[in-house]
This record gives C-alpha cells, structure tokens and sequence, in this order.
C-alpha cells in the first residue's frame, strides 16, 4: 500500500503565488511516494490543526505544512498532542519565514522547497509546549512582543519583513518595562525587563544571531531576558546582534538554555504571551520543551553540525551498555601488557 501525504494550503499567505505551482507540487511528493492530496485552510478557527489531526487518525505518513509560519504552527498543534506522529515537510509561504530559514528550507521558490523531499533527510525538532498550546519557534512576553501584533496583515504581504523594522523603529521609543517573575533551570529572576523569549531556532524575526549557538534538537529553549528598556542600549543591543551575536555577553542580556520556564508579572501588570508571532494568552504560564517531537523534513546538509545533535535513542542506549561494560572489565596487569 503507497504511503500517503497531505498537503494543507493556505491560499492567502504570502503572496499568494502557490496555487501557480500547486500541480507541480503535487507531482514532486508523487515522485517521492507519497500519495499525495491537497487541502486549503478556511477562516474557520483551528481549520489546519484541525484537518492535520484528522490526516494523522486516519494513518497519513506525511503531511506538508504549506504558508506562513502561522499555518506551519497550526498543523504542529494538530499533530503534537497525538501519540502517532506522522512526518511533516513545510512549503514556506508567508512574510519571515523563520522556520524555513531555520531548516534551510528554499524560501522564495515553492517549488524547490517541497524538492527538499526528495533528499529524504529529516530532523527530529524540538517544539515547545505552553498550557495546552503548542509553539515551534519563539515565545515571548513583554512589551517588545506588541510589534506583531501591531503590523496590518496587508501590511506584512506588501512589504514583508520590512514592515516589522518599520514598525519596531515606531515602537522602541515607547518600550517600557514590566516587572517579571521568571523560574528555570537553575535560576530565578525576579525584577523589570522589556522582554524575554524562549527560542528553539536560530532565526527569529529573520535575524540568525539572535541565538547564535541554537540547536534544534537537543531539548532545551534559549532563554534571552532583555532587562533594559533604555533606548540607546536597545539599539546597542542590536548592534551586537548584527555583529556577530556579540550580544549575549552583554550585562544587560540574561542568557541561558533551560528545558523549562514558568512565567507570571511579579505585580498587577499584564503580561501578555506571544506564541509563534500571535497573541498565546496572559501569564502566568508554564512552558516545556518537547524533545525531538516532531520529524521535518529539511536540507540537513545545509544545516550547521552544532546545530543538530544527530542522535538515536537506540544508539545512545547501545553506548551507554557499552560504557558500563568496559567499566566492568577487570583492569590490565602489567603481564597482559607484556603480552601486547
């Protein structure tokens, strides 16, 4: 029996160039063995994780996320709650891209992105878990977060990521800070900050050295709490950003991997969650990285080495017996040396 994919479609994302491409698409998971059928999102709330879940009941082995990152996030949350999990591949869609970028996924051509099946290279990747939410790239809380909030839809098919500098040099002047209660692996930080973000990528926001040294798969989230609010350290911060990634040893940066964090305002302020660029409710709240939960396709040759760490939890039990038995052998004499 021929293995099946489907593929779900956001017919507004973007530009709106993939439906010119749709047939040939069709035909590349074809070609890779996948039976493959095609289904376009509606308006109707939840309609992707909707349709993804109901792929995965019915035993599809392959579904293809084809959109923005918010059509990406809406078929992981489909997906992450089940015990079976069927592989996904992504056809990026929409205005930043971050999670394409991030699996070195071609980013302005549909159709050599969904060739990157033909590869048949995959990457177990971490998502992150918020209440009973799902995120795939960042989470955030703080006033910074309000910029995706505040750039029109229209705005970001138009212009694209230009529109989100556009806006963030609006709202930086007005950035003010919220006090936070912050728990996670190994520490607490209790006091006023602009922002935090929990990142599971390398790319947020189309920068790459936000997180320089970011792994996909390895369980835990970089931490970044930014305490400033001041405007000319801000914009010092983002210097070092563009510099390299220089900004992590900034005194103003908090900067940390922990596989959880539990957020909540430290006062009556609110403290509003962004979740893959969207509105994810108020704190407090509780987030949990996901170790290597879902399987995405992606051009791993492309991807760093550090950024993939490339293990199989039946090699990694096999080395462990190892270790254990070579532990237990009885030590060289110096006789048994004689003899070599």
């Amino acid at each position: 029996m021929r293995k099946r994919a489907r593929l779900i479609y956001n017919p507004t994302s973007g530009r709106e160039a993939l439906a010119h491409d749709l047939v040939e698409i069709l035909g590349i998971f074809e070609q890779a063995g996948y039976e493959t059928s095609a289904f376009a999102t509606t308006p109707a709330p939840n309609s992707a994780a909707d349709e993804a879940r109901r792929c995965a009941k019915d035993g599809f082995e392959l579904i293809v996320a084809a959109g923005g990152d918010g059509t990406i996030n809406q078929v992981v949350n489909g997906l992450a709650g089940l015990k079976r999990r069927p592989k996904m591949a992504i056809i990026p869609a929409g205005t930043t891209n971050d999670y394409a970028r991030a699996l070195r996924i071609p980013r302005n051509d549909s159709v050599a992105a969904a060739k990157v099946v033909l590869k048949n290279q995959t990457v177990k990747m971490d998502i992150g878990q918020a209440g009973e939410q799902y995120f795939i790239n960042i989470a955030a809380g703080g006033m910074l977060t309000e910029l995706t909030y505040d750039v029109p839809s229209q705005l970001k098919s138009i212009f694209g990521y230009a529109a989100y500098l556009a806006k963030g040099a609006e709202l930086l002047p007005r950035v003010k800070p919220v006090e936070m209660d912050l728990k996670y692996d190994g520490g607490h930080y209790q006091g006023k900050a602009s922002m935090f973000f929990l990142a599971l990528t390398n790319s947020v926001g189309g920068f790459e050295q936000l997180v320089p040294d970011a792994s996909l798969d390895d369980g835990k989230f970089t931490m970044i709490i930014v305490k400033t609010s001041n405007l000319a350290k801000m914009l010092h911060l983002m210097t070092l950003v563009l510099n390299g990634g220089k900004h992590i040893n900034d005194p103003s940066i908090i900067y940390v991997k922990t596989s959880k964090v539990v957020a909540k305002p430290a006062d009556k302020d609110r403290l509003m969650i962004n979740l893959d660029g969207e509105y994810g409710g108020d704190a407090p709240m509780t987030f949990r990285n996901l170790k290597q939960h879902i399987e995405m396709f992606a051009d791993t040759d492309r991807i760093p080495d550090e950024a993939i760490t490339d293990t199989d939890p039946e090699l990694e039990d096999a080395e462990r017996h190892f270790v254990s038995a070579v532990d237990q052998l009885p030590a060289a004499t110096e006789d048994d040396e004689k003899t070599e």
